[in-house]
Parts: C-alpha cells; structure tokens; sequence
C-alpha cells in the first residue's frame, strides 16, 4: 500500500494505491489522516482510483478515518472507486455514509 499526499486549497488528498486488506500497511491510511488532524488539516479526501480491491479491513480503516475525521470536526470524501470497490460500499450499505466523486478535482471542488 503507497499512500501519495497533495494539497488542494488546504483540501489534503490521499491516493492509495495497492490492497487495502488489512495489516500494517492498511493502518498505516488511519495514521496518516490522524496525523493531517493533529496538523489541523481536516479536509480529506480519499483518492481510491488505484484500489484493486478491499475487503472488510479495509472498510473498518476507512470508517475508522471517517470517524476520527468527524470527532475532530473534519470531513472525509472519496472518490475514483473501481466499480468492485464501489459495490462492496452498496452492499454494506456505507454508500449512505460517505460523499463519493468520479475524480479527485470534483471531489476538491465540492468542499468550496
């Protein structure tokens, strides 16, 4: 798992590339956007273009994210969801939860 970070307008997106399958390099996406909310940056956006796949680990870090993010008065965005990766969010429902975008710039965008 490789976790890219740019900033947008003071807009912090995270590309992961890779599995997000649990284990170590998983988490590491949790520290990451607990880091950006201990730096006050707490406009995220998770970039999953280059997410082969996931499974419930990888739901649970994403959720974990979404929660410390909201705990801290921040917001979480994805976007670029393979179609596999956006089933598994319709399946458990989560699709509800989170605001979801084709691309990163809409993404970004829609914090304005």
């Amino acid at each position: 798992m490789k976790i890219g970070v740019k900033n947008y307008d003071d807009v912090y997106v995270l590309t992961l590339k890779g599995k997000l399958m649990g284990g170590p390099e998983t988490t590491a996406v949790h520290d990451k956007v607990k880091e950006l909310i201990e730096e006050d940056k707490k406009r995220i956006v998770l970039d999953l273009s280059k997410v082969k796949w996931m499974n419930s680990s990888g739901l649970g870090v994403i959720m974990g994210c979404f929660t410390s993010l909201k705990n801290a008065d921040g917001e979480l965005k994805i976007c670029g969801a393979s179609e596999k990766v956006k089933s598994l969010f319709m399946i458990t429902k989560l699709v509800t939860l989170f605001e979801s975008y084709k691309n990163v710039k809409e993404a970004v965008e829609s914090f304005k």
